[in-house]
């Protein structure tokens, strides 16, 4: 496997991780009652991320977070794996992305600005010069 599906698998995994994260304290404070409802809006006085506490609300927009990232990473990814573009340059852009990635949960959790954005920004300049490297 080369190194940039190896960290896409890793990634994914993470993103388990982030889930359990946030599904737990969730699951804590607002009870299986609600979070395995069907949440229709009638039933509910508000979305139920907007009634948990401010640690898990954090985490669980770390974790949309890192659905969006994935999306362009998984891009990345796929057009230097399949135009047989991997380098050790897309190599270390991939583990520099998934360093991002980690760094980026407890970087929103305990509310670090503006090092958090930065980053956010690590991990998007990483996964848009992978992409940049497999066209050149």
């Amino acid at each position: 496997m080369t190194p940039e599906l190896t960290v896409l698998a890793l990634a994914g995994l993470l993103q388990g991780v982030q889930f359990v994260l946030m599904a737990v304290p969730a699951n804590l404070e607002l009870g299986t009652g609600k979070t395995a409802s069907p949440r229709d809006p009638q039933r509910l006085s508000k979305p139920l991320m907007e009634q948990v506490s401010v640690g898990t609300g954090r985490l669980h927009r770390a974790m949309n977070n890192h659905f969006e990232a994935l999306i362009l990473f998984t891009i990345a990814v796929v057009v230097v794996s399949l135009g047989d573009k991997g380098t050790g340059f897309s190599a270390a852009c991939a583990w520099t992305y998934l360093g991002a990635r980690i760094l980026y949960v407890p970087a929103y959790y305990f509310g670090w600005a503006p090092w958090r954005s930065l980053i956010w920004a690590v991990g998007f300049l990483a996964t848009m010069l992978m992409i940049l490297s497999a066209l050149y």
